[in-house]
């Protein structure tokens, strides 16, 4: 597979199938993916593998925990505003049209919005940390890391969904995988076989046209 083509073919996929992932896979792709771009070559990337059986009590584990938790930051900026906020409305109902979910059914989009905690039924995943040391520029060499992964993962026939809704649960997910203090935790990424039975999997998020976000300067 050309990179081109992994490019168009990844997506984030929301329902995956009872297939398992190799330790032995992911251990290659992280490797892979450590080729990403880093400035000076801090490679701010900590990352924690929950597959198989740390899969299964990690679910527990989520389960048990019911106190209120302080989110590690704020996944959108408040009072997001256009044509941001259209793009994030737009892909949210195109999503939920696909579930069959209306807009009025709030517990439902509730319960679905949950699922993000169940990695959409993902095999495998990945925690992305880092140092809280760390500022923007190494947070947008995460961005890299992560993409590259996720480029890797589509080349080896995975499916995967970027999820920073786990930033939500900072403090579940420090306790389960062990993370020291001075990690603070960025996403997680779901990993498996998508289900191609499940029309949500069918969702392809529009792009801004070119000419919006390009400018060649004369």
């Amino acid at each position: 597979m050309r990179v081109s083509e992994a490019v168009v073919a990844r997506r984030s996929i929301r329902a995956y199938l009872e297939k398992p992932v190799s330790n032995e896979t992911i251990s290659t792709l992280l490797s892979k993916a450590a080729r990403a771009p880093s400035g000076g070559n801090v490679q701010p990337w900590r990352i924690y593998v929950v597959n198989g059986e740390s899969m299964t009590r990690f679910m527990a584990f989520v389960t048990s925990q019911t106190e209120r938790e302080t989110p590690a930051y704020d996944i959108y900026p408040r009072d997001l505003k256009e044509p941001y906020r259209s793009s994030r409305f737009k892909v949210g109902e195109d999503m939920y049209k696909l579930l069959n979910i209306p807009r009025e059914d709030k517990p439902a989009r509730i319960r679905r919005l949950m699922e993000n905690y169940r990695f959409f039924g993902a095999p495998a995943a990945i925690f992305c940390f880092s140092d809280r040391q760390m500022g923007p520029p190494q947070w947008s060499d995460l961005g890299m890391f992560l993409q590259t992964f996720m480029l890797l993962a589509q080349e080896e026939g995975l499916d995967t969904c970027a999820q920073e809704a786990w930033s939500a649960r900072p403090d579940t997910v420090r306790n389960f995988v062990k993370a020291p203090q001075e990690l603070t935790i960025f996403c997680a990424v779901a990993i498996g076989y998508g289900d191609p039975d499940v029309a949500v999997n069918t969702l392809v998020s529009e792009r801004e046209a070119l000419a919006n976000f390009a400018t060649f300067v004369q």
